[in-house]
């Protein structure tokens, strides 16, 4: 088993001890019926969110562009953010910035929406934790943006591999084509089927994911992506 393989593997399982992946009968905000559940929210430990951080700063490594900030969307991009920061460095000897917004503005204080590391004239990464229409990371784009950041990448948990549009791209496919920016994904639906195949224990939960897969014309894996982009 290669280090990458063995890290995903890492990833997965500490998202099922703490039920972050759920196997079951879900309907997703899209709509769509699926037999598992992915929440980052669910992650409430330290230790927890050490295996968040330190999978997600592998990924951020992997930008083209390394960042100068890293933005977490309201509310559960908040301790992405700064459990990646935190990651980069114990594990990296990179000190970057955080930053996230308010859903409301404050009125006393510092007001205003934005909270932390400033982003004017900086590059910036969105950390959040799964993508489902790509409309929650299209507004954070839009408020870094407003202040003065450039993005130069997202990192996600979970690419769920599902076609979204007309034409038969997947979330994080028309995420990548409309902002133009590479994304970069933890895991993916072939790597837990892939895990739980290895685990054992699991076997009508695989068949399951296998059939979703089959079900909803979910491809496979292209030219090593880790997202999943043709």
């Amino acid at each position: 088993m290669t280090d990458a393989r063995a890290g995903v593997n890492d990833f997965i399982r500490a998202m099922l001890e703490r039920e972050a992946l759920l196997f079951g009968d879900f309907v997703l905000k899209s709509g769509r019926k699926s037999p598992y559940f992915f929440n980052l929210g669910a992650v409430a430990d330290g230790a927890g969110h050490d295996a968040v951080g330190r999978a997600y700063a592998k990924e951020v490594m992997g930008l083209p562009v390394r960042p100068d900030v890293l933005f977490g969307p309201a509310y559960k991009g908040i301790p992405l953010a700064v459990a990646t920061a935190v990651a980069l460095e114990a594990n990296y000897g990179i000190n970057i910035g955080a930053a996230f917004n308010r859903k409301e503005a404050k009125a006393h204080g510092e007001g205003g929406t934005l909270v932390g590391a400033s982003m004017q004239g900086r590059k910036v990464a969105i950390v959040d934790d799964v993508v489902t229409d790509g409309a929650a990371k299209r507004e954070a784009h839009e408020i870094i943006t407003a202040a003065g950041g450039t993005v130069v990448g997202i990192v996600l948990a979970l690419d769920r591999q599902e076609p979204s549009t007309d034409r038969g791209e997947t979330a994080v496919s028309a995420l990548h084509r409309d902002l133009d920016v590479p994304v970069r994904c933890v895991a993916n639906l072939d790597d837990v089927i892939a895990f739980l195949a290895s685990d054992g224990g699991f076997e009508n939960e695989r068949r399951r994911l296998l059939a979703h897969r089959t079900r909803n014309r979910i491809r496979g894996v292209r030219g090593g992506d880790p997202c999943g982009r043709p």
